[in-house]
């Protein structure tokens, strides 16, 4: 099992906006490409922030999973008409996990 840990830091006055548009379009969108999302999460320290983990099988369904979400055209639509007055997204980071061999099951 692979599991992401994904950052999403919004251009200023854009976190709302940026959290509408992954809550209503990109979550339905990756479920359907095949990206599982275990859990979203905010971060008190950092409220404007978004946190997500993913989890994948194996790393050719992941490869899949994001290359589907990449080239979808209901995602594409969806992130031109959400940033029309400029970008939603100031930066993201990605953290590639795997459990441990005393992880719980």
């Amino acid at each position: 099992m692979i599991y992401e840990l994904k950052k999403y830091v919004p251009n200023a006055g854009k976190s709302q906006a940026l959290k509408d548009r992954f809550e209503k379009v990109t979550l339905p969108i990756f479920a359907r490409v095949g990206v599982k999302v275990a859990h979203v999460f905010e971060n008190p320290a950092e409220p404007e922030a978004l946190y997500y983990m993913t989890c994948f099988d194996n790393a050719e369904q992941r490869d899949a999973a994001w290359k589907a979400f990449g080239a979808d055209a209901e995602w594409k639509a969806a992130k031109a008409a959400s940033e029309v007055a400029g970008p939603l997204l100031a930066s993201q980071t990605s953290v590639d996990l795997q459990p441990t061999a005393f992880s719980p099951k």
